[in-house]
């Protein structure tokens, strides 16, 4: 991935023109109905880097792997959702440090630098901000497509600002 623009996720085409009800579309049911869970990758500026859609009922660390696949960073700060010791080890891998704290019913808690995982609060305020733009905050766009093509419109927009 080039860190000067956005990744795209290639496949989405065929996973619309196959059949398969809202699972193409990346719509989950939960209790508040359909969702969606749009997952996030910012610099250390708080810029998006890489989106990644799922259905709001599918777990965040199920889609951590494809998030930080080939991404150059020094750390990766994520919330409990993605602990998981393959993630851990997968970002080990990379060279960058994982900072990414223990779920509490973990038996070995792991050491966490909180002064940097404090600049977690970058991505929950882009979030916020791309939920700004009414479109990407109650996803009107049926298919993954257009919504997709519309949060990078967004995150576009902020990134210029």
């Amino acid at each position: 991935m080039d860190d000067a623009g956005f990744d795209f996720d290639s496949g989405a085409y065929e996973r619309i023109r196959s059949k398969g009800g809202h699972q193409q579309h990346r719509l989950g049911r939960s209790r508040g109905g359909l969702t969606t869970k749009l997952h996030v990758v910012c610099d250390a500026l708080g810029n998006a880097l890489r989106f990644v859609l799922s259905p709001g009922q599918h777990a965040d660390i199920r889609y951590g792997p494809r998030l930080v696949e080939g991404l150059r960073a020094a750390a990766v700060i994520a919330d409990r959702g993605y602990d998981a010791r393959a993630f851990v080890d997968q970002i080990g891998a990379s060279g960058a440090v994982a900072v990414i704290p223990s779920r509490r019913t973990n038996r070995e808690q792991r050491v966490v630098d909180w002064n940097l995982y404090a600049d977690r609060n970058k991505i929950e305020r882009l979030i916020g901000r791309l939920k700004g733009f009414r479109r990407v905050g109650t996803r009107y766009d049926k298919t993954e497509e257009s919504f997709l093509a519309f949060v990078y419109v967004a995150a576009t927009l902020l990134w210029l600002q």
